[in-house]
């Protein structure tokens, strides 16, 4: 049997209760001074992380949360309040039960627009921003179209997702038809982490059922909050150092929004990973990790 990672005798499961009374899950590792705020993909947990948790938990502390509305953090009483702004009041509530002052955030995905949002909001805090596969914000405007604008894409995905939430049976059903195109994922998997795609598909497992869960009507709400959400007049002020990585492969959050994110934003460095798609850390740790430890020893503003 393997043994378990170092990190995971650092690791604890804690809680606290965000400004509207919502109580939120998050997790703690690592034995460092300094912290290091990791705010997920819409779907993704603790294993999206791993070898980023792995190579840096000797040095930092790493904080990371379940979205309010997923898994161990409660729904909000009322679904408006499942925006992204309340996500960072939920970070906010975290920083202030572990009484962190300055903090880098780290954010893949929808995580990315909820770093750049909290960044802006509270810009004496942030030492830099790590921000991976992600877009500045309208997800489903610019998502799924990794070459040029399709027209009318983003209202006919609105009302897909919005069938899919009066129809309670679908989950079941989508998650059959997931499991059957598993097969062609790890495929371009091969593509883009060549002999490690064989061991990405225990991550692309349980990020599936991580979606298709208990969670899965709040996981589309909160696909059209990221939709409804912009940082984009705001990048010219978020003046912290930034290192933005993308991935060629990524239709999801296609690279030319981490050229766009990187050109807007006074201190930020764009790395362009051609044989790379939407989970770049866990398809090119080999650059992501070197890249990732390089900015925060030399260009974060501890």
């Amino acid at each position: 049997m393997r043994a378990p990672p170092d990190w995971m005798a650092t690791h604890e499961h804690r809680s606290c209760v965000s400004s509207d009374g919502t109580q939120i899950h998050y997790e703690v590792m690592g034995s460092g001074e300094r912290t290091i705020l990791m705010a997920n993909g819409l779907g993704g947990r603790l294993h999206a992380w791993e070898p980023l948790i792995e190579a840096l938990h000797r040095g930092y502390r790493l904080i990371t949360w379940d979205y309010r509305g997923l898994f161990d953090s409660d729904t909000p009483a009322l679904p408006r309040r499942l925006a992204v702004a309340h996500h960072v009041d939920d970070a906010l509530a975290i920083l202030e039960a572990e009484q962190i002052e300055r903090f880098v955030l780290c954010g893949w995905s929808m995580g990315v627009q909820v770093s750049l949002d909290l960044a802006a909001t509270q810009r004496d805090r942030v030492a830099g921003l790590v921000l991976l596969n992600g877009t500045y914000g309208h997800a489903l405007t610019t998502g799924f179209q990794p070459l040029f604008s399709v027209p009318y894409l983003p209202k006919r995905l609105h009302a897909f997702m919005e069938w899919v939430r009066r129809n309670p049976g679908l989950p079941e059903r989508l998650a059959t038809v997931a499991r059957l195109g598993e097969p062609a994922t790890v495929a371009l998997f091969f593509l883009t982490a060549g002999p490690r795609a064989l061991g990405l598909r225990h991550n692309l497992r349980q990020y599936m059922d991580d979606i298709l869960g208990e969670s899965f009507e709040n996981y589309i709400r909160l696909f059209q909050e990221l939709d409804s959400h912009s940082v984009y007049h705001l990048l010219p002020e978020i003046d912290s150092p930034a290192l933005v990585i993308s991935g060629a492969f990524d239709p999801l959050t296609p690279a030319r929004q981490s050229r766009e994110i990187a050109r807007r934003m006074p201190d930020a460095e764009h790395i362009a990973l051609i044989r790379a798609g939407h989970f770049a850390l866990l398809e090119r740790p080999e650059v992501v990790i070197p890249a990732v430890e390089a900015f925060l020893a030399e260009r974060a503003r501890w």
